[in-house]
C-alpha cells in the first residue's frame, strides 16, 4: 500500500525569534486546522474591547492556488471571549512575510497571551480566481435584492 500523500506541501521557515515554537502543527489525525502558536519575547495583556497583533515566528510559501486561512481556536473564544479579529484571516500564496495573529478581546477580564500559547488555527484550502464580467442586468431569481434577513429566521 502506498504512504505518498496528496496533500499540498508548504514550506515553513522558523524565524530568529521563533526557535524553539512549536511550528504549525495538526493537535490530532482528522483536524482540518492546525495549531498556531505565539512567538512573543514578553507577555501581552489584551484589555476587554481591545486587539493586539500575536507575532507567530514563522513565514511560509503556500502552493499556487491556496490560501491559509487563519480562525479562532475554539477554547480561547468559549472560556475567555478571545478571537481573531479578522475571521477568517486569508493569507495569499504569494505572501512571504512573517504570520501575524490579531486577537481581540471580546471578554470581561484582560487577557494575557504568553510565549508558546496556541493562539489561533490555519487552515490550507483551495481557491479560484473569477473572471468578472460586467453586465447591463443580472438574471431574476426567486429572492432577488433582499439581504439581511430577508430569507426569514426559520
Amino acid at each position: 500500500m502506498s504512504t505518498q500523500s496528496n496533500n499540498p506541501n508548504v514550506h515553513i521557515q522558523a524565524l530568529p525569534h521563533g526557535q524553539g515554537i512549536e511550528l504549525p502543527f495538526y493537535a490530532t489525525n482528522h483536524a482540518a486546522g492546525a495549531d498556531l502558536r505565539a512567538a512573543i519575547d514578553t507577555d501581552v495583556s489584551i484589555e476587554p474591547g481591545t486587539h493586539a497583533l500575536i507575532k507567530t515566528g514563522f513565514a511560509m510559501a503556500l502552493p499556487d492556488n491556496f490560501e491559509a486561512q487563519i480562525r479562532p481556536r475554539s477554547g480561547l473564544a468559549l472560556k475567555h471571549g478571545i478571537t481573531v479579529l479578522n475571521s477568517p484571516g486569508t493569507i495569499d500564496a504569494d505572501y512571504r512575510g512573517e504570520v501575524g495573529i490579531i486577537l481581540i478581546n471580546h471578554g470581561k477580564e484582560t487577557f494575557t497571551v504568553q510565549r508558546g500559547d496556541r493562539i489561533a488555527q490555519m487552515v490550507i484550502a483551495p481557491f479560484v480566481q473569477a473572471d468578472f464580467i460586467a453586465v447591463d442586468s443580472l438574471n431574476e431569481t426567486d429572492r432577488g435584492a433582499g439581504g439581511f434577513g430577508s430569507s426569514g429566521k426559520r
